[in-house]
């Protein structure tokens, strides 16, 4: 069963996403399906979207719900573990990585406020597996004010991606740009409505061969 018609059909525990979500989640999600993959999404509200990901993922993934409201405890159950914390304290992200090991997938469904969004990016991604996927939803926010955004706002996420742009490509800026992380350990980057996608990965430029027609 796809993704979509799980969610479709899903009698248990409320989901709240947007449709053109799916089509995302299936393109880079689909490959982690019955591995032993362990998925971090912050933001748990009523608990379906935690049991769509241990349907989707199989056996094998361990689901971890991060939410502020203790209320949210309540939604554990067998691969489904939840805790408690504010998503931009990068001490409670330690120990939930020291406990659960480092995550493949990061899903931020949380607070949606530019700072969090920055701190927890800034904590998570640069210890992501090495073929892992950090998904930010929901930044339709980064251009309201109440969120901390804004149009013309350099601390808003989506302008602060836009940057990072420049360092995928670092490595053929002459020497303008100096490579980090996102220049060695980041496949690409990806912009849909709302969305923010970095999937990690490399790509191997020196002396890489260049196949052509007349190779």
């Amino acid at each position: 069963m796809s993704l979509w018609q799980d969610f479709k059909t899903n009698d248990k525990k409320p989901i709240h996403k947007w449709v053109h979500y799916f089509p995302i989640y299936e393109k880079f999600l689909d490959r982690f399906r019955n591995t032993s993959v362990t998925i971090i999404e912050i933001g748990v509200s009523k608990g379906g979207s935690l049991q769509m990901w241990e349907r989707y993922l199989g056996p094998m993934a361990t689901v971890i719900g991060v939410d502020i409201d203790p209320a949210c405890k309540k939604h554990e159950e067998g691969n489904i573990h939840v805790r408690i914390g504010d998503q931009s304290n990068k001490e409670f992200l330690k120990d939930i990585v020291d406990e659960f090991d480092v995550p493949d997938i990061v899903i931020d469904d949380g607070s949606h406020v530019m700072k969090d969004v920055l701190a927890t990016f800034d904590y998570l991604y640069p210890i992501l597996s090495k073929n892992g996927v950090y998904l930010v939803e929901d930044m339709h926010t980064a251009y309201w004010s109440e969120y901390g955004g804004g149009t013309n706002d350099d601390d808003n996420f989506i302008h602060f991606s836009k940057k990072l742009i420049d360092g995928l490509n670092a490595n053929h800026s002459r020497g303008m740009r100096t490579p980090d992380i996102i220049t060695n350990h980041t496949f690409g980057i990806y912009f849909f409505d709302s969305v923010v996608l970095f999937e990690r990965g490399t790509t191997p430029i020196k002396n890489a061969p260049i196949i052509g027609k007349n190779n």
